[in-house]
């Protein structure tokens, strides 16, 4: 769990830099810098999706995940969570407390280094990917929280949550996970932080939470796959 503590503190210190930085960065600037950011986002997702050794897994894990999400109606139930924050925290109600919250939650918690930081940290005890992504997130977190407010902060809530399970949950079923399953979780995922990356820039409007469960599709077909292979033998 160190390096999801370690990445979940990052994003608090990044955000409490944003918070003293907020006014001082002029707003133009700062939508430059997001956008900026969406394009390493964007070139980052590029790059993990090479991991693919099944490409028709990955569409299909997208599709159903996508039908699963659209049913659950996960980017509402984001925006409900993040709705609800904001009434609590703020007294005006105008505050981005929401949109910070939401986007940064689905930038920090989607993605291959999400993913295969979680999984090298519950397999190896190996924390050098999280650390790398702490790093990341940090200097996000200031961008973020110096345009969309003390939102962004709740995000390592988030991220302690998401990155602790998967963690956990990888320590606890080692034996099912191989490197083929973890090289089509990771591709999915690098998808969907392709998404954000497009968001960022304003190419598109995915709802990319919506596509969430398209993470878990190549984990549930390889054991599958596996019972099939035992049960043949």
């Amino acid at each position: 769990m160190l390096g999801t503590i370690v990445n979940a503190l990052s994003i608090v210190a990044g955000s409490l830099i944003g918070l003293f930085l907020k006014g001082g960065i002029p707003v133009s600037m700062g939508e430059t810098i997001s956008k900026g950011l969406g394009l390493c986002i964007i070139y980052i997702g590029m790059s993990g999706t090479m991991s693919t050794q099944n490409l028709l897994l990955v569409i299909f894990s997208l599709v159903i995940g996508a039908i699963i999400g659209e049913l659950i109606d996960i980017d509402k139930r984001f925006a409900e969570l993040g709705d609800f924050v904001e009434k609590k925290l703020s007294k005006n109600g105008e505050s981005k407390i929401a949109e910070g919250f939401v986007n940064a939650s689905l930038l920090f918690c989607v993605g291959s280094m999400a993913i295969v930081g979680s999984l090298q940290s519950g397999l190896e005890g190996n924390h050098e990917t999280l650390f790398t992504k702490s790093v990341l997130d940090g200097i996000t977190s200031i961008i973020f929280t110096s345009t969309m407010g003390i939102g962004v902060i709740l995000s390592a809530v988030s991220v302690f949550i998401y990155q602790g399970a998967v963690t956990l949950l990888a320590s606890s079923i080692k034996v099912l996970l191989t490197d083929a399953i973890v090289a089509e979780m990771t591709a999915v995922g690098s998808l969907l932080i392709l998404g954000i990356g497009l968001n960022m820039v304003g190419a598109t409007k995915i709802k990319v939470a919506n596509i969430l469960p398209a993470v878990l599709i190549p984990f549930i077909y390889g054991m599958i796959m596996k019972i099939g292979i035992g049960i043949g033998m």
